[in-house]
């Protein structure tokens, strides 16, 4: 037996037990004529002491110890004559009568500490080193809490977790593919699947009316923090429900999640906002409402009174900053420079300011009385020591500049505490998204989300401006400014997705093609039906109060998609190549 406790198990009350212990050297160091040695395994750690008197073998070993040596040890629990109250184990200490190097160990090229030296990219290419410190030690042991939770949650529901294929048929509609060449049918590919929305659809036609799968999804797509090429889905469906059944069972789950693993109550019911409102108001269509600051149009107030910048456009809107009439005029030329950022993409930003005195001053006084701010400070709602902050041009684009303003005055003025939960369902979103470049619709979701049942006579109709109204049947889940996960209501009638196909300017040829599958398992007999999907690796970010999902994944991508700890993608030798019946294109060089 390697061990007979962890070490993070010991206590005062095992006081004179014979233990045995097994792990990995945090540190060591000598005292006078003592030695301690910090063990560490997955549990924790417990401090090792040899005394000087102790059997030389012993004494030479303890000394010749390494950091992330791998021993196992012998001893006695006693009682720490120097207690550390900051460790679990701090009243104990074992007494080594044994000590046996089980693997010696190279220095590591960091340290192995909560708090690391080594950079980002050092522990990516060491990730199993950087996988023995604790913060990622604990963001593992949530992400396994929460699944377990999550399959309880879900079991006690009636659902069945049902396992989907891999290697699908590509249907290139929104992301990119991955695609998989196949050996035995030569000039064919599969492509892993970016969710499995025609599985889970198939599986309700075929009667298991509660479906649900903690499932591996894949996206060809440009990465930032919260994304990555592969990713987890909590992939849930429903038969026989409308959009109420649907957010009242994953409300009930998100209530559990956050109760059993955060022990925090969340709003119950929890609040909806249609997804219009969400961009008048916050320029987001997954917006955070853990403060106010919402947008207000104020077109109507500042049109007419001279300045060709506002009479020109056909939308202004605006939000007040809670204290920011305290900003010099650095501070606002720096954050005019901000919002001129691509990321932002205004052109310009306007202040008012209301001083803790009563007056107002802004950057264009010369075209507005002070009475005309005033009457703009009021509409407002601002406040003696607020700044509002101004931006116009189009309607949708400079609402979400708005929002993305909004956001960075919320994080400089310290409103977005992580610890702080608002979820929220943002609800009747657009049915379809048009692009003047292809001079086509696409599906705000997907092409299976069904339309609301009152707007169906608007989505037969053929005039553009009617199409545009259609609201889907769909709704996402929103925390603290980040979309955890979306869904619908599905398309089961044959002759609607039809249509649905029409509209995209899907042929019938190619919807044959790419979902003739789907298309025709409709047509023997498809419930209604509906579901949605959480981002489960975003779950565990927010839960872990942390921006990034990388710390939740065992083994992450970097931002180019690439694995350098194992050094992926890389390319594959000339029979591979020749058994597949690939062939690249000459790269340059330069």
């Amino acid at each position: 037996m390697y061990r007979t406790h962890t070490c993070g198990e010991l206590r005062i009350e095992n006081a004179g037990q014979q233990v045995t212990l097994a792990g990995w050297v945090q540190k060591s160091r000598k005292l006078g004529g003592m030695t301690f040695i910090d063990l560490r395994d997955r549990y924790g750690i417990t401090q090792l002491v040899v005394d000087a008197t102790a059997d030389q073998a012993l004494v030479e070993t303890a000394s010749s110890l390494g950091r992330e040596f791998v021993i196992q040890v012998e001893g006695t629990v006693v009682e720490r004559q120097s207690k550390n109250p900051k460790m679990p184990t701090g009243d104990i200490e074992i007494s080594l009568s044994a000590l046996r190097i089980l693997n010696k160990a190279m220095t590591p090229p960091f340290t192995i500490e909560d708090e690391s030296d080594g950079g980002e990219e050092l522990r990516a290419k060491y990730r199993y080193l950087d996988l023995r410190r604790n913060p990622l030690k604990k963001a593992l042991e949530l992400r396994h809490r929460i699944a377990h939770e999550v399959r309880n949650y879900l079991d006690a529901q009636n659902f069945l977790e049902i396992e989907t294929p891999y290697l699908i048929k590509s249907t290139p509609e929104g992301a990119r593919d991955f695609v998989v060449p196949s050996r035995m049918n030569p000039g064919q590919f599969y492509a892993l699947p970016q969710s499995p929305q025609t599985f889970k659809q198939l599986l309700m036609v075929a009667g298991y009316d509660r479906y649900f799968q903690i499932v591996r999804c894949f996206r060809d797509e440009d990465l930032r923090a919260d994304r990555q090429p592969e990713f987890t889905q909590i992939d849930c469906e429903m038969s026989f429900v409308e959009q109420e059944d649907v957010l009242n069972t994953f409300e009930g789950m998100m209530r559990t999640l956050f109760k059993n693993v955060l022990d925090v109550t969340i709003p119950n019911p929890i609040p909806r906002m249609s997804w219009y409102d969400a961009m008048d108001r916050y320029g987001s269509d997954k917006p955070d409402i853990r403060f106010g600051m919402k947008i207000h149009e104020i077109t109507s107030l500042v049109q007419g009174h001279g300045f060709s910048v506002f009479d020109s456009v056909p939308y202004i809107g605006a939000i007040s900053v809670e204290g920011a009439a305290a900003y010099t005029r650095k501070q606002i030329d720096a954050l005019t420079d901000w919002v001129k950022r691509p990321q932002v993409g205004a052109k310009g930003l306007v202040y008012i300011k209301v001083n803790e005195d009563g007056s107002i001053r802004s950057s264009v006084d010369k075209f507005y009385t002070p009475e005309q701010l005033q009457a703009i400070a009021d509409f407002m709602e601002a406040k003696k020591g607020d700044m509002i902050l101004v931006l116009c041009g189009e309607k949708r684009k400079t609402q979400t500049m708005l929002g993305v303003l909004r956001i960075e005055m919320g994080e400089r003025l310290g409103l977005r505490d992580p610890h702080d939960f608002a979820p929220l369902w943002v609800v009747d979103f657009p049915l379809l998204e048009w692009d003047d470049e292809t001079n086509r619709f696409y599906a705000m979701h997907h092409p299976f989300t069904a339309p609301k049942p009152e707007h169906l006579d608007l989505f037969y109709s053929d005039r553009k401006e009617d199409l545009e109204k259609v609201c889907a049947n769909a709704y996402d889940f929103v925390l603290n400014g980040t979309e955890l996960g979306g869904g619908s209501i599905r398309i089961h009638e044959a002759d609607v997705q039809e249509r649905m196909f029409e509209v995209l300017g899907i042929s019938k040829e190619e919807a044959d093609y790419k979902f003739g599958f789907i298309i025709n398992a409709f047509k023997f007999g498809a419930p209604p039906h509906g579901g949605l999907a959480f981002g489960f690796d975003r779950v565990c970010a927010l839960f872990g109060g942390q921006e990034t999902i990388r710390d939740f994944i065992a083994f992450p991508k970097n931002n180019q998609g690439r694995d350098v700890m194992i050094d992926a993608p890389s390319v594959i030798d000339q029979i591979q190549m020749d058994e597949l019946h690939l062939a690249t294109t000459a790269l340059d060089k330069e």
